[in-house]
């Protein structure tokens, strides 16, 4: 059940950028507020203010910080990595008898 609301979160993360995107408030000259965007500040918007992929420009005025963006989706996606590697190696250890489940 955990998965499937990190997932939809995510997902509504990728929405909101994209939308940030779509409405070219990508720089601080170019910042919008979240109405011009479509946006709500939800979960999804204070996840990416709290990650710092949408900052605020002025009072009110938000834009997509698209390196830090990205450097977000490049952490995420090695933590997934190293993640499923242990799963696979404690599977295939267990299948094999290296380890024990209790």
């Amino acid at each position: 059940m955990g998965a499937a609301v990190a997932a939809v979160i995510v997902a509504k993360e990728r929405r909101i950028v994209e939308q940030f995107r779509n409405a070219g408030a990508t720089s601080p000259q170019l910042a919008r507020t979240t109405q011009d965007v479509g946006v709500y500040e939800d979960i999804g918007f204070m996840r990416l203010r709290r990650h710092e992929v949408i900052r605020e420009a002025n009072p009110g005025f938000f834009y997509l910080d698209e390196p830090v963006w990205i450097a977000l989706r490049r952490t995420r996606r090695r933590i997934a990595i190293v993640v499923v590697a242990i799963a696979i190696v404690l599977s295939a250890g267990t299948a094999l008898g290296f380890f024990t489940l209790k």
